[in-house]
């Protein structure tokens, strides 16, 4: 008597947990379609616009993240330095060379997923364009280290895998074609603390 609909609950309950835990890990794996790739760089210029497709779209509902329209601004991230190894907070980074043309833009280090590294408040945990020391041929080397380094230091959580974010506001780099094009910083390890 209660066997048909006992096994239509199970195939339902089923059905939506499998159909769930598909979309978490879909999320998971990729923030949409149409990412460039410039080094160790990615961004998704399209996850920002209303031409974005459903996992972007997906992304923005489940972070809540602000979001710059098509010219406004564009967020690059590096999991890996330009010889492709993880970045890893028991090792020492450079970040070297220019950023594309900006009227503003930031560098900071989240945890691999994207949530803000637990650094002491008194550490530099981010830097911009305004604060940063430059060169005389106006390139810039931004040290990344859990130790304190002279000139521009930003600071990381040791022995943690962290990941680089720049964010480049107000850039005609958003909005145009040739963003293949850019000349991106370099990401060279320096050192580790186990070699």
């Amino acid at each position: 008597m209660f066997r048909i609909p006992l096994l239509v609950a199970l195939a339902l309950a089923i059905t939506f947990g499998l159909g769930t835990l598909s979309v978490v890990w879909a999320l998971k794996a990729t923030i949409g379609f149409g990412s460039i790739a410039l080094g160790p760089w990615n961004a998704f210029p399209k996850a920002q616009t209303n031409s974005a497709d459903p996992y972007a779209k997906a992304h923005r509902a489940r972070d809540g993240a602000l979001l710059f329209g098509s010219a406004e601004g564009l967020v690059f991230r590096a999991s890996h330095d330009n010889s492709g190894r993880t970045l890893s907070g028991r090792c020492a980074y450079d970040v070297i060379g220019l950023t594309p043309p900006a009227r503003f833009w930031t560098l900071h280090a989240t945890t691999q997923d994207g949530k803000p590294l637990s650094l002491d408040r008194n550490l530099p945990s981010g830097l911009n364009s305004w604060t940063v020391l430059r060169g005389a041929d106006s390139n810039f080397v931004i040290h990344v280290a859990a130790q304190a380094q002279p000139g521009n230091w930003l600071a990381i959580a040791p022995g943690q895998p962290f990941r680089l974010v720049l964010t480049l506001l107000d850039t005609p780099t958003a909005g145009s074609s040739g963003v293949i094009d850019l000349a991106m910083p370099v990401v060279n390890q320096t050192g580790c603390a186990d070699a």
